[in-house]
Formats: structure tokens, C-alpha cells, sequence
């Protein structure tokens, strides 16, 4: 039998309300606390205590405060990445951010997800679906990145976009619900 935190992390179906994922959540938010009061430390302080949580932190990068997140042990983050003040990660599964990315203000990066039926959802189970960012990607203040969603390399994100489906690498794509430009001929 399989506990809920080895289902979490399998993407299945599992029980959030149970006591080692509330233990799990409770560890987070006590680090949370403290790395959201870390704002006037040095970059170098805060990165110590991003990698007491984060499964990677590449060299230079840097979360601005504050800064929330489920559980931090499933989030990547490559060299040089930079997210500005407000984002979430809803990090159930994992979530990798490639090298050079850079997030705006109030990005949410959402992997935890729920079933689409009524009552699937009545039964209080939920599951995730990994999110993986590309190298050198920008995503604009405000964008949403939902569930299973991945983003090439070299991509731009429109500020305020929610992103529902993959972004190839090097496109850009915004909107609600974001839609990749294609080039016009002038």
C-alpha cells in the first residue's frame, strides 16, 4: 500500500487532508515564514535557504520575496533563473525551470490539479501534473501556467496570459486563453 505522499508524487489520485501531507505543508509553511522575512538578506543568504527546501537551485538564481509554494522539495531551478516578487508554485509534482528564465511579478505556476467530475471532486482527492519551463523563457507579470503545461526553450509568455497548453520553443504566446502569434509576411 502506497502512502498519500508517494501518490502525490506519482500524479495520482491522492488525499491532501491526510496527516503526512498536512506535516509536509506545516514544514513548508514555517519555511516560508522565514523566507519571506528574508527580504533585506543578502542574495547569497536567501540562496542558502532556498536549497534547504528546493530540490535545485542553479548558481545566480534568485526568488524574490514573497514568495509561495506548496512544498518547495519538487521545484527546479536552473542557472540564472529569476522570479520576481508574488509568484506561486503549486509544486504537488515537480516543476523545473530552465536556465535564464525570467518570471514577472504575480506569475502562479499551478501543477496541483483536481478532477473534472462533481463527484470526483465532492471525495476531496486531487493529483498533479508536472510543469516544466524552458531555458531563456520570459514570462510577463501576472501570466498563469496551469496544470501539465510545458514551455519550450526561448518562449515569451504575454503578461497577464493563462497558459493552458503546451508553447513550442522560441514562440510567443499570450492571451486568456494564451495562443501562439504566428509570423505574418509584410
Amino acid at each position: 500500500m502506497r502512502t498519500e505522499k508517494e501518490k502525490m508524487l506519482a500524479g495520482e489520485l491522492y488525499d491532501a487532508s491526510a496527516p503526512e501531507i498536512q506535516a509536509e505543508l506545516a514544514a513548508a509553511h514555517r519555511w516560508l515564514a522565514r523566507y519571506n522575512a528574508a527580504l533585506d538578506m543578502a542574495p547569497s543568504e536567501r540562496r542558502k535557504l532556498l536549497v534547504e527546501s528546493f530540490a535545485a537551485v542553479g548558481d545566480g538564481a534568485v526568488v524574490r520575496p514573497p514568495f509561495h509554494c506548496d512544498y518547495g522539495f519538487n521545484i527546479r531551478l536552473g542557472a540564472g533563473v529569476f522570479l520576481n516578487f508574488n509568484c506561486v508554485i503549486l509544486d504537488v509534482v515537480e516543476v523545473t525551470i530552465g536556465d535564464r528564465t525570467q518570471i514577472g511579478p504575480g506569475v502562479q505556476i499551478l501543477a496541483a490539479d483536481h478532477p473534472r467530475d462533481a463527484a470526483g471532486r465532492a471525495s476531496g482527492l486531487e493529483f498533479g501534473r508536472p510543469v516544466r519551463i524552458g531555458r531563456n523563457v520570459w514570462i510577463g507579470a501576472g501570466a498563469i501556467i496551469l496544470p501539465g503545461v510545458s514551455i519550450g526553450d526561448d518562449a515569451l509568455i504575454g503578461a497577464g496570459s493563462v497558459v493552458t497548453r503546451d508553447v513550442p520553443a522560441g514562440a510567443t504566446a499570450f492571451g486568456n486563453p494564451a495562443r501562439v502569434q504566428t509570423a505574418t509576411a509584410s
